[in-house]
């Protein structure tokens, strides 16, 4: 399937509207002979459509903005594959990853709840169930987002390393058994990091709520390495006021109970042991060297260690895996009463070897699977949190659930863009918002380890731009 946009500056919208129903559709310059999708912009707006050799046109008036052309013809788009395909994507014309903020800007504007639902279920054509799932989280969220200060914000520490690649990533993440000597370096340029770090969040008066070490996979370090890093960090921030405290421990086949017992130690307040499945078939197909015994091990380890609060990611639609199988991972999880349960719809990313080996088939049926969360609900969870991505199958959505009071802090804040996150490592993106939300600016780190560690003088130097950014803010003359 091609697709062809002209006479628009950006053609994101519409691109995406197509790929909702052409999943893997190219965007082409010209029209070629076969299966394309075809959206104009001139005196008026025209989309078309050409599938098994039948041709179907719309047209309608263009507005004058060029934004408002984009949309506009987005959703004429939208309109002609619905009513040619007889697909109804469960969140309609939505393209962005973040329709909880919807709800809450549209609050914020005055917006009526009845507006906010047409809005939704007219304007978008959103699927009721979908609306109501967007408006839940977000009235969950409202005294979370309610406490947060202009000047708050999070600390991301990244570790791009992992024992294996799973097939379904695309994270700049590094083989330990291929990268043992780059790993001690990137720890001790990374705690360098750290401590530029909190003289700038110093400088500008920034006060940390929530920490979180991601990866690749944080527990793919020594147990030596972890003190290192997890020191420099209680070294140099009061970790007293924290809100929460977070480490990705997601690999059994690279954590065990010394790593446990020091994550604990060293101030950590919730930790992922992340399965993805409890089915053995499709964790070797996935590209995991572990098991699910190996998941029940670490989950016992973490519990004998102190940790009181865990979350547990699973994945719908993995390859090889069905419905059932999903429910039963979903069941083998809810036993095990994790605070948080994660439930991701699996997204073919382009630098993942699923695309890049252009795996076919295998892929269940995901808005089945999603069904099923269902039992969640039954069990005590509540979704708290939900974003959205581009290829994602079936145009689906992640969510996380918790136990009433074990909200993921640091999940709503970045994913509702309360406050800046000022991420550290390789790939880093510190994502620095204005107080009211009225600018954003990003500074980005080099991507891989090796080119992180060799240019961290470089990296050093963009970190003034956190400063930069306050500058305005923290000025009397320029505040008032």
């Amino acid at each position: 399937m091609q697709i062809v946009i002209k006479g628009v500056a950006s053609v994101y919208e519409p691109e995406n509207i197509a790929r909702m129903f052409f999943p893997g559709a190219r965007l082409e310059k010209a029209l070629g002979r076969g299966d394309a999708v075809l959206a104009r912009a001139g005196r008026r707006l025209a989309a078309g459509v050409r599938l098994n050799g039948v041709c179907t046109l719309r047209f309608a008036p263009a507005p004058t903005g060029e934004k408002e052309r984009e949309c506009a013809l987005a959703a004429l788009v939208y309109e002609l594959l619905r009513a040619v395909t007889g697909i109804r994507p469960p969140w309609g014309k939505l393209t962005g990853v973040r329709p909880v903020r919807i709800i809450h800007d549209q609050r914020a504007a005055g917006n009526t709840e009845a507006g906010i639902e047409e809005l939704f279920v007219d304007h978008y054509d959103c699927t009721r169930e979908k609306f109501e799932l967007a408006r839940g989280i977000a009235d969950l969220q409202r005294p979370i987002l309610a406490r947060a200060k202009p000047l708050d914000y999070s600390l991301y520490i990244g570790i791009p390393f992992c024992p294996s690649r799973c097939s379904y990533c695309s994270f700049v993440s590094l083989s330990t058994e291929r990268e043992t000597k780059l790993m001690q370096p990137y720890v001790d340029a990374l705690c360098r990091e750290v401590e530029a770090m909190r003289k700038e969040a110093a400088a500008c008066g920034l006060a940390l709520k929530t920490i979180y070490i991601g990866g690749g996979t944080p527990t793919a370090l020594a147990a030596a390495q972890l003190r290192q890093l997890m020191g420099t960090v209680r070294e140099c921030f009061d970790l007293s006021g924290l809100e929460e405290y977070t480490v990705e421990a997601g690999r059994p086949d690279c954590t065990d109970a010394e790593k446990l017992a020091v994550l604990k130690e060293y101030g950590a307040t919730r930790i992922s042991i992340n399965p993805q499945t409890f089915s053995d078939a499709v964790l070797a197909r996935i590209g995991r060297r572990h098991t699910a015994a190996d998941i029940l091990r670490c989950y016992r380890e973490a519990r004998a260690a102190g940790h009181q609060n865990i979350n547990m990611d699973l994945i719908a639609g993995l390859p090889g895996d069905t419905v059932e199988g999903f429910a039963q991972s979903l069941a083998a999880a809810i036993a095990l009463s994790p605070e948080n349960i994660t439930v991701h719809t699996l997204t073919l990313k382009r630098a993942s070897n699923l695309v890049i080996q252009s795996e076919e088939g295998g892929y269940a049926d995901v808005a089945a699977m999603l069904e099923k969360c269902c039992a969640l609900a039954g069990a005590g969870y509540r979704p708290y949190y939900l974003y959205r991505q581009k290829n994602t199958l079936q145009n689906l959505e992640n969510t996380g659930w918790c136990k009433p009071g074990y909200e993921g802090c640091y999940n709503i804040y970045i994913m509702e863009e309360v406050h800046s996150i000022l991420s550290a490592g390789a790939g880093g993106s510190t994502k620095l918002c204005q107080p009211g939300g009225s600018r954003i600016q990003r500074i980005f780190n080099y991507k891989y380890p090796a080119e992180y560690i060799t240019g961290f003088d470089t990296i050093l130097k963009r970190k003034e731009g956190v400063s930069r950014f306050y500058a305005g803010y923290l000025d009397p003359q320029t505040t008032g």
